[in-house]
């Protein structure tokens, strides 16, 4: 796929974020503070000096937050992207899947319960390579439904609850 033509803003957030990531960044970092110590005394630790450190940090930081936001933002793009494809791409995995990251939470916290409970029966499996889904999941819990159904302690336990519930 041929790369697109970024626009200025979007240039200039990736070139940013990877000087400000780099180990020289941060030297410049510790000697401005250095720096800024050492004329204590020289300015007599006056409001002035404290200010001119308060005001770079803050400045700094405010921008910093938009331009890490901005490059997180697309990393993250990017990742449910690979996912997705990968997810669409498996015959074994569940397409439900494929941007879960628009569920409310408690849409979230609700599947994440539902892969311990698959995590707690892989663990009981023998074979380490068994996998499941969602979808084979839901499939083994019909299979099972119908298959105790035909049996009669199932038919005798579940009349059983239906007297004890009238």
């Amino acid at each position: 796929m041929a790369k697109n033509k970024k626009n200025l803003f979007e240039q200039f957030a990736n070139w940013a974020t990877n000087a400000t990531g780099s180990s020289t960044a941060f030297i410049i970092a510790i000697v401005v503070i250095i720096v800024w110590v050492v004329t204590g005394p020289l300015f007599k630790y006056s409001d002035t000096w404290q200010l001119v450190i308060n005001t770079g940090t803050t400045i700094v930081t405010f921008l910093m937050v938009f331009l890490i936001q901005k490059t997180q933002n697309k990393d993250s793009k990017a990742i449910h992207l690979k996912l997705n494809e990968i997810l669409a791409s498996h015959q074994g995995a569940s397409n439900r899947m494929v941007d879960i990251e628009d569920l409310t939470e408690e849409e979230l916290d609700h599947l994440h319960k539902f892969y311990v409970q698959l995590s707690d029966l892989a663990e009981k499996e023998d074979d380490l390579t068994c996998t499941h889904s969602i979808d084979a999941a839901e499939e083994n819990h019909r299979l099972k439904l119908e298959s105790y159904r035909t049996k009669p302690h199932y038919n005798n336990a579940r009349k059983s609850i239906s007297k004890k519930s009238n």
